[in-house]
């Protein structure tokens, strides 16, 4: 059975910083792309990073580029999401999946429950 477990959400001041963090289980981790998405109250889920296999390729979404750091630990089956200088607009509910990387934008192999992200201004 396939786990993807997120932590590090909550509350945060704007200008602040959290690290969020995903460890999986029951997938061969390192041979899968991973990525965080998010879901802000009424508006669609969207792709905020992605990172390789082996994390030699990233790419970021242009609201979070310069602020947001996405790494892996592959003998931890973990992928983080650093998360510097909060933006009120940041505000969302934070998801781990894991899949292809060329496919990762629009199609995943699966997801996790989510982390809450709220961010104070």
């Amino acid at each position: 059975q396939v786990q993807l477990v997120e932590s590090g959400g909550g509350l945060v001041q704007a200008g602040g910083s959290l690290r969020l963090s995903c460890t999986a289980s029951g997938i061969i981790f390192n041979i899968k792309a991973a990525g965080w998405y998010r879901q802000a109250p009424g508006k669609e889920r969207e792709l905020v990073a992605l990172i390789s296999t082996l994390g030699g390729s990233t790419s970021y979404a242009d609201s979070v580029k310069g602020r947001f750091t996405i790494s892996r630990d592959n003998a931890k089956n973990t992928v983080y999401l650093q998360m510097n200088s909060l933006k009120a607009e940041d505000t969302a509910l934070y998801y781990c999946a894991v899949g292809t990387y060329t496919r990762m934008p629009t199609s995943v192999d699966y997801w996790g429950k989510g982390t809450l992200v709220t961010v104070s201004s």
